[in-house]
């Protein structure tokens, strides 16, 4: 039997556990100074967004090393689906997980507010506020809050078999 793999869809969840993290604890400090003005750069806080991208580390077993993945009989020919050969497969990467790319700020302009007697209002009576919209922020917490389960439990899921496939051996 072979061992190539094996761990695989293991190793995909918990990339995608550690991106939601990472996206979760943006959010969080996106909402956290929402109403911040005054950063040490200067200027009001810059909302942060999170890039993420495949992972170039994990890749799948299979097909680096050209083997079949999905060997099966099938007694009707339409019950076996052919991939679209018009969408290109990058060979190298299937199945591989996910990685942040980096942390990048929204370079959208800040929302002005008329507040005259905010310390920081110009000679207007303007203010420059962070860029971070609340409810969009609330969206994408959940968002990623449900990207997080869902790792959670495709990881658990291939625990589970797992273990019934030790039980078998």
């Amino acid at each position: 039997m072979s061992m190539i793999g094996m761990f695989t869809s293991l190793n995909i969840s918990a990339t995608g556990l550690r991106a939601q993290r990472v996206r979760q604890n943006v959010i969080a400090s996106n909402l956290a100074n929402a109403e911040t003005t005054r950063t040490d750069e200067g200027g009001p806080y810059q909302r942060q967004v999170v890039q993420l991208q495949a992972d170039p580390k994990e890749a799948d077993a299979h097909f680096v090393f050209g083997q079949e993945q999905l060997k099966g009989f099938t007694s009707e020919p339409s019950h076996m689906r052919i991939p679209n050969p018009e969408l290109p497969i990058k060979k190298g990467y299937i199945g591989s997980g996910v990685q942040v790319a980096g942390i990048v700020k929204d370079g959208s302009a800040p929302r002005m507010v008329y507040d005259p007697t905010h310390p920081d209002a110009s000679e207007n009576g303007y203010v420059a506020m962070p860029n971070v919209n609340v409810v969009q922020e609330m969206t994408d917490m959940i968002t990623a809050t449900r990207a997080y389960e869902a790792c959670v439990t495709a990881f658990n899921s291939s625990k589970s078999m797992l273990m019934k496939t030790l039980e078998l051996i």
